[in-house]
């Protein structure tokens, strides 16, 4: 009969056995690409369309939309579009009356 430490002595074979396996394919396949690669002088867009490495800032910055003011106040001429946190000049006030025509 096997015992626990006999098949933990296997288990550790066979993992051992799978990263040098793993290990020597995947060399295998990465010389393969490269051949390829080479013989047919490709790009990393040819291989992988519609993705290019962008450095931060690259991306263009969508555009962002103003949203009309709600309220002013007679007093300073503050406005307020209605979204956030209310401001101070609103606090504790009916906001109806100060609602832009």
């Amino acid at each position: 009969m096997t015992t626990l430490e006999q098949l933990i002595a296997q288990k550790e074979a066979l993992e051992k056995q799978i990263a040098e396996t793993r290990e020597r394919e995947l060399a295998s396949a990465v010389a393969q690409v490269k051949a390829l690669v080479t013989a047919h002088q490709l790009t990393v867009a040819d291989i992988f369309p519609g993705t290019t490495r962008k450095v931060r800032g690259d991306a263009p910055k969508k555009p962002t939309n103003k949203v009309a003011a709600k309220y002013r106040d007679p007093i300073t001429g503050n406005t307020w579009s209605g979204r956030g946190l209310a401001p101070k000049w609103l606090a504790g006030k009916n906001k109806a009356d100060y609602l832009i025509a």
